[in-house]
């Protein structure tokens, strides 16, 4: 019986310790995705993006162009053209085919990659100001809201974090 007391005890002394160190701990929570619409370097680096690949989109627009050009010429001319010029032509034309979908391919992985660079820098230059504000704000802890299941609004610093980036961008 003793020990079942000593047991209850032991447990009632843990959770009171709990609670107390939880109340002094002080959390974060921050959305990146709002971080990337909201502040100026996310909008600028959502500008760049979009003109990057409308620069891509307008060389690949113009490429298939000329390829059907190309196709409805053949298939004007095919029917008087020797058996010998038509194969010649069909394989010029698969060559210029394949070689537009490779540049399509291409043209997707560096725009894939110059994104993911973009973003990767913007989320270092955040992560720099989170730190910043932890130590500064005695934060425990500051996580990003894709990681929570649930949170105060109160915990949200994301506001704070977009005016500290601002400030910091407006100086680069």
């Amino acid at each position: 019986m003793k020990r079942i007391n000593y047991f209850f005890v032991i447990i009632i002394c843990l959770l009171f310790a709990t609670s107390a160190y939880s109340a002094s701990a002080k959390i974060g929570v921050i959305d990146f995705q709002r971080v990337l619409r909201e502040s100026n370097a996310g909008k600028a680096a959502k500008a760049d993006i979009e003109k990057k690949g409308k620069s891509m989109e307008n060389s690949l627009k113009k490429r298939g162009k000329e390829i059907e050009k190309l196709k409805k010429k053949f298939e004007a001319e095919a029917l008087v053209m020797s058996g010998k010029t038509r194969e010649d032509r069909q394989r010029e034309f698969r060559i210029k085919l394949n070689d537009f979908k490779e540049l399509q391919k291409k043209y997707a992985m560096d725009f894939k990659a110059y994104e993911a660079k973009t973003i990767k820098k913007i989320q270092k230059d955040v992560f720099k100001i989170v730190q910043q504000m932890g130590k500064k704000g005695g934060y425990s802890l500051i996580i990003e809201k894709g990681a929570t299941l649930y949170y105060p609004d109160s915990a949200d610093v994301t506001d704070m974090l977009i005016k500290k980036y601002n400030a910091a961008y407006k100086k680069k």
